[in-house]
C-alpha cells in the first residue's frame, strides 16, 4: 500500500488523499478502513481477520495523515491521548482573503445540526453546543484575483476536534478555506470553480502523539499533493 507512512506490531500511520472516505458503509466506495484491513490481511493471511482501529478522521474531501491502531490497547492509548489533548495535528489550509493577524487564536462554540451534517457557530449557551479551538499563523498571501483579492496559506494548530470544526472557524472569522462548498463564500466557491478545485484545500501534514506501546514521542510529516498548495509551498 503506498500510501503508509509508518507501522510497527501497535500502529499504522497513512496518507489519507482528498476525496477518499476515512471509512464509509457505502457499497463499492473507496475507504482507508477496508483499504488497510485487505492490505494486513494479505500480508498475514494466517492470522485472520485484522484489527484496525480508528481514533481519528478526516473529512472525504480533506487530504493527510491519519494514524490507526492495530491492537485494541493501542487504539484506547490513542484516544486516551485525544482526549487528553495531547495527540496534537498540525494542518495547512489555503483560504480566500488574509487574517487580519498573522497569528491569532480563533475560539468559538459549535453546534452540530445532525438534519444537514453541518455545523455552526452558535452562543456558549446553545444547547449541545461544544467548545473549538484551534490557534493559527500566516505562512504566505498570494494575489489570488484580478480584483486584487488575496489567498492565503495557513499553519493551522488544531486544539479540539469538533466536527467540520477547522471549515467553521474559518468560514466564520471571514477567510473561508478554498474548495469549501458547504462553508464558503460566494467569492470563494466562484475562485474554486475557475481552477477547477475538486477538494478542500486542506490538509493534515503533522501529526505528534506518544507511541501507545513504548511511550516515545513521535511525529510524523508530509507535504499535501494537491497542486493548490504548490504555489505556497513549491
Amino acid at each position: 500500500m503506498k500510501n503508509i507512512i509508518y507501522e510497527d506490531e501497535h500502529i499504522l500511520v497513512a496518507f489519507k488523499p482528498a476525496g477518499i472516505a476515512t471509512e464509509t458503509k457505502r457499497v463499492g466506495q473507496q475507504d482507508m478502513v477496508s483499504e488497510i484491513r485487505n492490505y494486513l490481511y494479505k500480508k498475514d493471511k494466517q492470522a485472520g481477520e485484522p484489527y484496525v482501529g480508528l481514533v481519528h478522521r478526516l473529512d472525504q474531501p480533506v487530504s493527510g495523515l491519519i494514524v490507526f491502531a492495530k491492537t485494541k490497547s493501542a487504539a484506547s492509548a490513542l484516544s486516551k491521548q485525544i482526549n487528553d489533548r495531547k495527540f496534537k495535528k498540525n494542518y495547512y489550509a489555503v483560504v480566500m482573503g488574509k487574517p487580519k493577524k498573522d497569528e491569532d487564536t480563533l475560539t468559538d462554540y459549535l453546534y452540530k445540526d445532525p438534519r444537514t451534517n453541518m455545523s455552526a457557530v452558535v452562543d456558549r449557551s446553545h444547547p449541545d453546543s461544544k467548545k473549538a479551538i484551534l490557534s493559527y499563523r500566516v505562512v504566505k498571501t498570494l494575489w489570488a484575483l484580478e480584483d486584487d483579492t488575496e489567498a492565503t496559506l495557513l499553519d493551522i494548530d488544531l486544539q479540539t476536534g469538533r466536527h467540520h470544526q477547522i471549515r467553521v472557524q474559518l468560514s466564520n472569522a471571514g477567510i473561508p478555506i478554498l474548495g469549501d462548498t458547504k462553508y464558503g463564500s460566494i467569492t470563494s466557491k466562484d475562485f474554486s470553480k475557475d481552477v477547477s478545485l475538486r477538494n478542500i484545500a486542506l490538509c493534515a501534514y503533522r501529526l505528534r502523539f506518544d507511541h501507545p506501546a513504548t511511550g516515545r514521542e513521535m511525529t510524523f510529516e508530509r507535504k499535501p499533493e494537491d497542486e493548490i498548495f504548490k504555489a505556497f509551498l513549491g
